[in-house]
């Protein structure tokens, strides 16, 4: 039997008003403020956690994988660079320092003027007719609405643009099937000198007791059963990226709780193994988990445009480019099990170059006063999994954020903006094709 509760109708304080709202303040949603802000739009970003930078920080990803040439990304890595802490080790620019980034997330909203409203969520959109002009957030505020003239969905699974009606599949088209979740931690005690880091699904490394990913698959846990291993900034520490659930939607509540529980019920497992197998990590131990699992995958919306893996492949310049020079492989991982899946393709990853975003697959089909930024753009599960990593999320935001303010100047829909106008901003900001 399938019961219900009325609730009674009541009316919404109006709390906001902005030109631009982003829902979602990870690597997409810093991308699109700072382009709306930059832009000239009085821009607000909502974020449910309690800092800034999703999956980079939130997430304690370990490091900004994936090629662009973003000028927004590179800031932000010139940015903690620059303000390096002391007992940090000499690293590689993509390497993230998460609480330091954090600080310099706050800093650059502060600067480019935007407003930022932490611990809070979209529940509901705010449609005239078919065009969105805003959102309903809760917090613990209560329930409040923050209208807009463009709402741009960053929150990864396109929550906002679900809620909006926009059509969309999850998975792969052939069985809705979803890449694996993972929820990265953080270890200390390593032996830097002697230990090993294999980057890959196909780094193997050859040790006394033998080849480790080999090992990984015989005695981790399972679906948990690959090794990646990831030097932090700090001596010492590294970022272990090793749990691993398949099976999981990444909308479903009850399927994230679970995720939680299993991935941090197989840390002491991943540690024990570290400690008995892997050359310099013999005395280590466990520091830190992520505060959430990282969902690789769930919702592709339907835009005026679907990216394709051909698209990438021939490294193509669309006409209304909005984020450029961006190169990574097809990191599909198994939504079976451990690794690497059939389909995706690392280590011999063939491409004739850098490629572009196309500003319509961040435009839905049918629903105005609303944009998409990040993995929830348009895409094939194979492309996704291209131009999901945060550098690529970055840089399609600020491509999207820098259309909503134009779109805006020119009092039309998104869908009508115009882009050459557009990309003549962009360039202006450093990207160019």
């Amino acid at each position: 039997m399938n019961k219900t509760i009325f609730e009674n109708a009541g009316d919404i304080p109006v709390r906001y008003e902005f030109d631009v709202i982003v829902a979602g303040g990870g690597p997409a949603g810093i991308g699109a403020a700072l382009g709306a802000a930059r832009g000239g739009a009085k821009t607000l970003v909502i974020e449910e956690k309690n800092c800034l930078g999703g999956i980079a920080t939130s997430g304690m990803m370990s490091n900004w994988s994936g090629g662009t040439a973003s000028p927004v990304t590179h800031e932000l890595l010139d940015r903690c660079k620059t303000l390096k802490w002391e007992v940090e080790a000499e690293h590689e620019h993509q390497v993230i320092n998460h609480e330091l980034l954090k600080l310099v997330l706050f800093d650059v909203m502060e600067e480019a003027g935007v407003t930022v409203l932490l611990h809070t969520r979209c529940v509901e959109v705010v449609k005239d007719g078919n065009k969105v002009v805003g959102i309903i957030m809760e917090s613990k505020s209560g329930r409040e609405a923050a209208l807009a003239r463009v709402v741009i969905d960053a929150t990864g699974d396109g929550d906002a643009a679900a809620l909006a009606g926009a059509e969309y599949i999850k998975g792969r088209g052939e069985d809705g099937k979803m890449q694996p979740v993972t929820l990265m931690f953080k270890i200390g005690g390593v032996d830097w000198g002697n230990a090993v880091f294999p980057w890959g699904f196909e780094s193997l490394v050859d040790t006394p007791k033998g080849e480790l990913q080999t090992l990984g698959r015989k005695l981790l846990p399972p679906p948990a059963g690959h090794v990646l291993l990831y030097k932090g900034t700090i001596p010492g520490q590294v970022v272990v990226n090793m749990t691993n659930l398949t099976g999981v939607d990444g909308t479903s509540n009850v399927d994230l709780t679970r995720a939680e529980i299993t991935c941090h019920r197989q840390i002491p497992k991943i540690i024990a193994f570290l400690r008995e197998y892997a050359p310099g990590y013999e005395h280590c131990y466990h520091l830190a988990s992520a505060s959430t699992v990282g969902v690789r995958e769930t919702r592709h919306f339907k835009g005026l445009y679907t990216m394709n893996e051909h698209d990438i492949v021939e490294a193509r310049v669309f006409d209304d480019w909005i984020a450029t020079r961006n190169c990574f492989n097809f990191d599909i991982h198994n939504v079976d099990g451990a690794g690497l899946d059939k389909n995706g393709a690392q280590k011999h990853f063939a491409c004739k170059g850098a490629y572009t975003i196309p500003y319509r697959a961040c435009v839905p089909e049918k629903i105005d006063g609303l944009l998409l930024s990040g993995r929830n753009i348009s895409g094939t599960h194979k492309a996704h999994s291209n131009f999901r990593v945060m550098p690529i999320c970055v840089n399609t935001g600020f491509g999207v954020g820098t259309a909503a303010a134009e779109a805006i100047r020119e009092n039309c829909e998104p869908r009508h903006v115009d882009v050459k106008k557009v990309q003549s901003i962009l360039e202006k900001a450093g990207v160019t094709p």
